[in-house]
């Protein structure tokens, strides 16, 4: 086993030379080619997190430093979102005007986003939190020169503010209170002693306001939806390993908001972030707009996981939605058919072909939650659990064209299962000391969420059935209106692009030259 204080002192300096190297960028003598060579830099910060992580699970506080299998988890996944997502633009945003630029102002903020996570002290980790919530500010406006994404930016950007400023206030205010800035020491039983039940409420809900907002959460997800105007792989990366920051900041804190009362706020909250989200994705024809209505929905449920004290199941959820999310950004370009491909959606031959697929739900539901029949969350999981797979088992097996293509359908579900299996129980092994389950509401409480999630999905059957009622038509255009954008927020044509075209060329190495 490798000594940590080696292995941090170890990764401090690749993210040195790695900021040294974005720094480099900067200076317009230097040739876009450097970029490659920036690539090879910035992948040293990622193999020593992934060394840390295999090599140290247990958790040790170095000085300002807290070392455990979740910070480095979260420091590999941040670092190498980053690490994908540049060397896939090396050549997707060669030629851009801001080529360099964007190379390191993202480096910046994944450097900066995982030593948050990495850090113990408090001041520390809101300082680089308020820097990464600056570069992704400064990405969105990469193209400074369109006054959309300019706008798109200032938005985003008082939104952040706010969100900092609330999180500066709450580390104060934790900090006068128990006398230490070390989070390690500030949740501990004698420092939250310190606290009153009012206060400990009130910080809570601060928390949840403060975390919400980048989150995207209802009722800020406006922020997100702008956002698209973005480069494509800046939003790959704001949505993988930037918007799941709430998740991690109420698992850091859960010592403190477990058994409040700002668990149900946040459970309301969040599952009306669920529905929005849910329904800005099915009703939007803008690809990058269903992926923002999928995030918000997504990162509504990972704050319900919260609420619910399934932390462990939350930073999963974090993790597999960013690669899962990231990959479908990259690929957005290959969402638009081609011209002259016909797409056609396969139709059950009977609805007594929808039995089985629900057999098979209500079963692998059952076996979940009879794992662990005492805890609420475990009815909740079990029931979203057991509608997937049924949903999976009908479109996967019952639509498939023929004999081959059932089987086919088959495999592929069986290899499914068989992936997310294997990777719950490395990540269950791999965090199982480090973040615990916390308090959960009371039975009665997850049970009426329960009922309210059964309802709704009940009234969503109805009106996809029923769509030329007319509360058909007031909530789609109710959801269609929340995921269009402001009206100062579109363009119809490019004209920046024109008056820069105007002025300007392309020299040898691709960049845009002012005469």
């Amino acid at each position: 086993m490798l000594d940590s204080q080696y292995i941090l002192i170890l990764f401090c300096l690749s993210l040195g030379i790695s900021i040294g190297s974005a720094i480099f960028l900067f200076f317009s003598i230097v040739s876009v080619n450097f970029v490659s060579i920036h690539i090879k830099i910035i992948s040293l910060p990622p193999l020593i997190a992934l060394l840390a992580l295999v090599s140290n699970q247990e958790s040790v506080i170095l000085g300002p430093w807290h070392l455990d299998s979740l910070s480095w988890l979260i420091a590999l996944f941040v670092l190498t979102i980053g690490l994908i997502v540049q060397r896939y633009s090396v050549r997707y945003l060669h030629g851009d005007l801001a080529y360099r630029k964007y190379f390191a102002l993202l480096t910046f903020t994944t450097v900066a986003d995982s030593v948050a996570w990495l850090s113990d002290d408090l001041r520390l980790m809101v300082i680089c939190w308020g820097a990464t919530l600056l570069g992704l500010t400064w990405l969105v406006k990469i193209n400074k020169d369109w006054h959309v994404a300019r706008k798109a930016a200032r938005q985003s950007g008082t939104l952040f503010a706010g969100s900092w400023l609330l999180l500066v206030g709450v580390v104060i205010w934790i900090a006068q209170a128990t006398g230490h800035w070390k989070l390690s020491v500030v949740l501990t039983q004698n420092s939250l002693a310190q606290l009153d039940s009012w206060e400990r409420t009130t910080i809570n809900l601060l928390i949840i306001v403060a975390m919400m907002i980048p989150a995207a959460q209802w009722p800020f997800q406006g922020w997100l939806l702008n956002s698209v105007v973005a480069p494509t792989p800046v939003s790959a990366v704001m949505h993988a390993g930037i918007v799941n920051a709430g998740g991690i900041i109420f698992t850091r804190f859960s010592p403190l908001f477990d058994g409040d009362v700002a668990q149900l706020v946040l459970l309301v909250l969040s599952s009306i972030s669920v529905l929005v989200g849910t329904g800005i994705m099915l009703v939007q024809v803008d690809y990058k707009r269903q992926l923002v209505g999928s995030t918000i929905a997504q990162m509504g449920f990972m704050l319900i996981q919260c609420a619910l004290g399934a932390y462990l199941a939350a930073m999963i959820h974090a993790v597999l939605h960013g690669l899962f999310k990231s990959a479908l950004f990259l690929q957005s370009g290959s969402a638009i058919p081609r011209k002259g491909a016909k797409f056609t959606s396969p139709q059950l031959r009977s609805k007594r072909s929808i039995i089985p697929g629900s057999l098979l739900g209500f079963l692998v539901g059952l076996v979940f939650w009879f794992t662990s029949p005492d805890e609420g969350y475990r009815i909740i999981s079990a029931l979203i659990l057991g509608w997937s797979a049924s949903i999976a088992w009908t479109q996967l097996v019952l639509t498939g064209q023929g004999f081959i293509g059932r089987i086919a359908g088959a495999i592929l579900f069986a290899g499914v299962a068989l992936v997310y299996t294997v990777i719950h129980f490395v990540f269950e092994h791999m965090l199982h000391d480090t973040v615990s389950n916390g308090l959960q509401p009371s039975m009665p409480v997850v049970l009426l969420f329960m009922v309210l999630l059964l309802a709704g999905g009940l009234f969503s059957g109805w009106l996809a059935r029923h769509p030329s009622s007319k509360a058909f038509a007031i909530l789609y255009l109710r959801l269609v209106r929340l995921g269009e954008p402001h009206n100062q927020m579109v363009e119809n044509h490019p004209i920046y692009l024109k008056k820069s075209f105007a002025g300007g060329r392309l020299d040898d190495e691709r960049h845009f030259t002012v005469r």
